[in-house]
């Protein structure tokens, strides 16, 4: 769906059933687990030519078990390539769902952005004349003056000023 502008709002009824939701997920797949950095980098990587590989190597264990020693489990390598094509599908349809929220988060965020900074000139240009907003001018142009502090100096910066 092309993008527009968006006007939506979650109840606290839905923000909740939808994190029973994810709960619901978690608690059906308690074998999950959360690898470390190395352990990531020390473990095969399976893409698609790795998993169509495993689904051969499956195949010839279960027509040919006499090729593999009496104490490779076949039922075990079978029950991990289940879990592999299973996981597979549930991570495309979950990435798919991360990449709308990421990206409504993305378009809703810049709205309230965009709309944040049209009420900062409101603001600046009212506290003009109204007394009591120039405070709040100041407070909302704290958001400007943090990234303007954080800027890298130049040698223009550092250099001594002429007398």
């Amino acid at each position: 769906m092309p993008y527009q502008a968006i006007s939506a709002a979650l109840s606290e009824a839905q923000l909740q059933e939808i994190k029973t939701a994810i709960a619901t997920i978690r608690s059906n797949m308690p074998f999950l687990i959360s690898l470390t950095v190395d352990e990531r980098r020390k473990r095969f990587k399976m893409g698609d030519k790795s998993l169509a590989f495993v689904s051969n190597s499956l195949s010839v264990t279960q027509n040919n078990p006499e090729v593999v020693p009496s104490n490779f489990d076949i039922a075990e390598f079978n029950k991990d390539y289940q879990l592999t094509t299973s996981l597979t599908e549930i991570l495309t349809l979950l990435q798919q769902l991360t990449e709308e929220v990421d990206d409504t988060l993305l378009a809703v965020g810049s709205e309230s952005m965009a709309s944040s900074l049209l009420v900062y000139d409101y603001v600046k240009t009212a506290a003009k004349h109204a007394p009591g907003l120039k405070s709040v001018a100041d407070q909302l142009g704290e958001r400007f003056k943090m990234a303007s502090n954080r800027r890298p100096k130049t040698s223009k910066d550092l250099a001594p000023a002429a007398s």
